[in-house]
């Protein structure tokens, strides 16, 4: 049974969010700011976080960043904002997705679903020998784990999953749309900038200068592909 923690200030939304997801059969844990959020990881399993961001202590992004510090669980993030600013800078300290509120129930179990469903394969499911090469990148799929030179390379889930497609279809132009359908399971409502912020962090850690990138490069108009890395 997954672990989610469900942190928000708003009692109303953790007791609405408890009764949708234990109706699923999931296990819930509430917290009602970043700081018990952040002790609520640190003291148990947890296998999902759905986290406002506007909290009064500790607000959902400080929370994030200090998350990141030592855990890879997924975060989706709820916002009471339409604007783009919190939804993009929640995806730049580490966060996997977002919800706007008011939420749809049923869409908020699809997406906790399909990042549940690949955080769980982490570091176990059904072996096999799932290696990919794409010139100095190694991604062993049954060890979830990427290298770059030799040098290993923490990834969280989303950015695994996004350069695990790209390296299966090197050389093919994938556009944010379809990228975003493969990795998030979903409709690509607001995909442009969602993907462009995990492109941006996996481009920080696999390449030598982001600014100038060997592997992961830009299609304008078009999307992304993943290359060799010659020069």
């Amino acid at each position: 049974m997954a672990n989610i923690l469900i942190c928000d200030d708003e009692r109303d939304i953790v007791g609405a969010l408890k009764i949708y997801l234990e109706s699923e059969g999931y296990h819930t844990v509430e917290a009602f700011n970043g700081n018990e959020a952040i002790e609520a990881v640190r003291q148990q399993e947890i296998h999902l976080v759905l986290m406002d961001i506007m909290m009064p202590e500790c607000d959902g992004i400080t929370a994030m960043v200090k998350l990141r510090e030592f855990s890879n669980v997924p975060v989706i993030l709820l916002t009471a904002k339409s604007e783009d600013t919190d939804k993009i800078l929640g995806l730049n300290v580490g966060a996997d997705d977002y919800v706007t509120k008011p939420f749809n129930p049923v869409e908020v179990i699809a997406r906790v679903r399909s990042h549940l469903r690949r955080y769980m394969t982490l570091g176990g499911g059904v072996p096999n020998s799932d290696c990919l090469t794409v010139g100095g990148i190694e991604l062993d799929d049954r060890k979830k784990q990427v290298t770059v030179d030799g040098e290993a390379v923490a990834l969280t889930p989303t950015e695994f999953d996004i350069l695990k497609l790209l390296m299966k279809h090197k050389g093919v132009v994938l556009s944010p749309k379809e990228i975003y359908e493969q990795v998030w399971g979903g409709a690509a409502y607001g995909a442009e900038s969602t993907v462009a912020v995990h492109i941006r962090h996996l481009r920080e850690k696999i390449e030598i200068n982001p600014g100038e990138p060997r592997y992961l490069k830009v299609v304008w108009a078009h999307g992304y592909k993943m290359e060799d890395g010659e020069r």
